[in-house]
């Protein structure tokens, strides 16, 4: 996972000098000490004050100790906390303590010091609030969370010597940065390119000096785009030789001996189902119907008989946690001789894999289950699209194609309908919120953004994989073995509250609870849908919701309205899944559990949390990048477009005519102030009562786009003209609020 930081051992240093010894002395002493007191604590003599003040050094690297005035400090007993500090891009940061059982801390922009995102720091606690973060500011730097960054050239200050700016807005510094090309002839750097610059020391304020190590290229290219953002990250690129060396040792394909043991499924109809750039296939569906009901096989490819445990793969996968998704490039959890080929349920060619055995009733309720290892043989490698058109638009090409499986897959149709219903029924939650898709010419350039096609193909494997996840965790459940379980937890009380305050003075009002709560979201969402507070109910739902994670302790999944729920069906791109993998074989054979025990499984799913939402936001930004740059050529141009989110500055407007997303400013509204309401989500204008709420359509154009910032201006348009940023008159009403940004 992490490997153990400088001064992060409790080994001895010497007699008397046990790390746990010294800080027992500093909690037993109720002070700070001077390193000649905690010497006649320990009783050991003088002649080791350097190994003393070697502990002391070890435990303040690791922010368990302070430098005070006369000695050292406990960090904490000082109202002190150390942890790891995370800057918004709005500049505020947040310090996410060591200590789990804390509350992050609230770090104002001008307390951060010379900290930077990412730092591991001590923050000292200023302010202390009952129901809210506690306020802090920036005592100390443990250490520095990056060593290198990406940074965009500002400016050429001499031959050799450059002005960058970091490309995560995150950071607010600039550096000096010595680039010399590698070889004669190489490129040199220009305005706007981006550079990989190694830090180096403080110069003054907000400016550092720095090492250009690799020049990544122009900032227009989507492929710079997808590097930085990677780098910023920390995004894993290729792999270690040692994992490379144990993945080619593997063979080109499974032989009888790794048929040994399993169910020979060969003969069965089973399918993938992906999407027509997916290059890895982990999940195989078959469905066969039983007098009324129904007998549903998932398999899973069987990573884990390839993957042992403490093997080169299988640190390197943990280390890593999950497959990257970029618009251009993956980086795999495993590789590809594995993702792609062994364990790849490619068509035609027998591999190995898990197999979830369920039967269903004719109303899609679960009843007997059987899981295995089994040797299968895809007949078919299906992509939605192929599904779309031969099940649900009764394309007859289409289906004279896939004629061989296709009686199959209406069977599974039928079969996923059934159990969505009972899923629905029970109170899960669909936003069915369109996700972006990328489409990019031959020359690598975005051609368009896209919502991406979804309709009931999609939704088939779904129900399945979710139908297979839960019986999977019921099953090791009552075997009482180790599972990751993956937890949603109930949305945020205050935020839940807010939402059903708003629709009680909507046409919802009457649809409503007397009392309503979490359990009724589900509802209201249903009746929400297709109606004019569909958008408005589905964005204000969504941001009640919790961070779905990985726990050894089952809490449930809110969001699927899942009681017993975790991930086993893509060990491909998911550790979570290997891990639930090797449970469920032990289980299957009767044997106890790993020795690795319960706290090793914390700290598991602790780290491979943190890794996805590394995923996520990497995937978020490099989005937003691409569509900054798609956007670039299109400034004057008119969208049309609904408000997506409000503030006290200006709106965000989502276009129609283009998956994307753009500021209004107040600052370029001339005809009035505006107050912004938050419990109403309107901006509301003190003189003329104009209202600017969530869902409401508008006409804008785009004003500016600015890459530095991420950053797409748009411009009102009314009348059949954009509005311009004007100088308002200022107004004599005391208690508005008069933000202009």
């Amino acid at each position: 996972m992490t490997k153990r930081k400088r001064g992060q051992s409790n080994k001895s240093h010497g007699p008397g000098l046990d790390v746990t010894a010294v800080l027992r002395v500093f909690r037993d002493g109720g002070k700070p000490l001077a390193e000649k007191e905690v010497l006649q604590a320990l009783g050991v003599p003088s002649a080791k004050k350097q190994e003393l003040h070697n502990v002391f050094r070890a435990l303040e690297d690791t922010g368990k100790l302070i430098r005070v005035q006369k000695g050292w400090g406990l960090v904490e007993s000082m109202r002190l906390v150390s942890g790891t500090l995370e800057i918004s891009r709005s500049g505020v940061g947040y310090v996410l303590p060591d200590d789990k059982r804390r509350k992050d801390i609230f770090i104002h922009p001008k307390d951060l010091g010379d900290a930077w995102h990412g730092d591991r720091v001590v923050a000292a606690v200023t302010r202390e609030r009952k129901d809210k973060n506690h306020e802090g500011r920036i005592a100390r730097i443990i250490e520095r969370g990056i060593k290198t960054l990406p940074c965009r050239v500002v400016k050429r200050m001499a031959t050799d010597l450059f002005l960058c700016r970091p490309t995560d807005t995150r950071h607010g510094m600039s550096f000096m940065v010595d680039y010399l090309p590698p070889a004669k002839g190489d490129p040199e750097p220009r305005v706007d390119d981006i550079v990989n610059v190694a830090v180096g020391e403080k110069l003054e304020y907000k400016l550092y000096s720095g090492k250009g190590l690799e020049l990544l290229g122009a900032q227009g290219e989507v492929s710079v785009q997808e590097r930085l953002v990677k780098l910023n990250h920390g995004i894993p690129g290729p792999f270690p030789p040692k994992t490379l060396a144990e993945a080619e040792a593997l063979p080109e394909a499974p032989g009888e001996a790794d048929f040994a043991g399993r169910r020979d499924l060969r003969d069965m109809d089973f399918v993938t189902i992906d999407g027509a750039r997916a290059r890895d296939f982990d999940d195989a569906i078959l469905v066969k119907k039983h007098g009324r009901g129904y007998t549903l096989w998932v398999a899973i490819a069987d990573v884990s008989h390839y993957v042992p445990e403490g093997s080169a793969l299988d640190k390197e996968a943990l280390e890593r946690g999950n497959s990257y998704y970029f618009p251009q490039s993956v980086e795999p959890m495993l590789p590809e001789r594995l993702s792609n080929g062994l364990c790849s349920l490619n068509p035609d060619v027998p591999r190995l894999a898990m197999v979830a055995e369920i039967d269903f009733s004719a109303g899609g309720q679960p009843g007997r289950t059987d899981f295995y290892a089994a040797v299968i043989q895809s007949k078919a490698r299906l992509t939605y699209g192929q599904v779309q058109r031969a099940l649900l638009l009764g394309d007859e090409a289409e289906r004279k194609n896939i004629a061989h499986v296709l009686p199959m897959l209406e069977t599974a149709e039928t079969l996923a309908r059934a159990i969505g219903a009972v899923r629905s029924e029970r109170g899960s939650l669909d936003f069915d919120l369109p996700e972006p898709e990328i489409l990019f010419n031959l020359q690598g350039e975005a051609e368009d953004i896209r919502p991406k096609v979804r309709h009931f193909g999609h939704q088939i494997v779904e129900e399945f994989m979710i139908a297979a996840n839960e019986a999977v965790a019921r099953f090791l459940t009552a075997k009482e073995a180790p599972v990751l379980y993956r937890v949603h937890p109930e949305p945020d009380p205050a935020k839940l509250e807010a939402l059903f305050a708003l629709l009680a003075r909507t046409d919802m009002a009457t649809k409503l609870p007397a009392h309503p709560g979490a359990a009724d979201l589900a509802k209201v969402l249903r009746e929400a849908s297709g109606s004019d507070l569909d958008f408005l109910v589905s964005r204000l739902a969504l941001r009640t919701m919790m961070q779905a994670s990985y726990s050894p302790k089952n809490d449930c999944h809110f969001g699927l309205a899942s009681t017993c729920y975790c991930h086993f069906t893509s060990p491909i791109r998911r550790y979570a899944d290997l891990v639930v993998h090797r449970s469920l074989k032990r289980a299957i054979a009767g044997k106890p559990a790993a020795t690795k025990g319960a706290a090793h499984l914390a700290k598991v799913a602790e780290y491979i949390s943190r890794r996805e939402r590394v995923a996520m936001e990497a995937e978020r930004e490099i989005l937003k990048r691409v569509t900054v740059l798609f956007l670039s050529d299109k400034v004057g141009r008119r969208f049309t477009g609904i408000i997506g989110s409000l503030a006290d500055f200006g709106f965000w407007v989502e276009l129609k005519e283009v998956m994307a997303e753009g500021m209004v400013r107040l600052s370029s509204l001339s005809d009035d102030y505006y107050t912004f309401i938050p419990d109403r989500h309107e901006l509301l204008g003190e003189r003329t009562g104009r209202r600017f709420k969530l869902g409401q359509p508008v006409t804008v154009e785009l004003s500016g786009v600015d890459m530095g910032r991420l950053a797409v201006d748009l411009s009102l348009v009314e009348d059949g003209e954009a509005k311009p940023a004007a100088a308002p008159q200022k107004t004599k009403s005391k208690n508005a609020r008069r933000r202009r940004r």
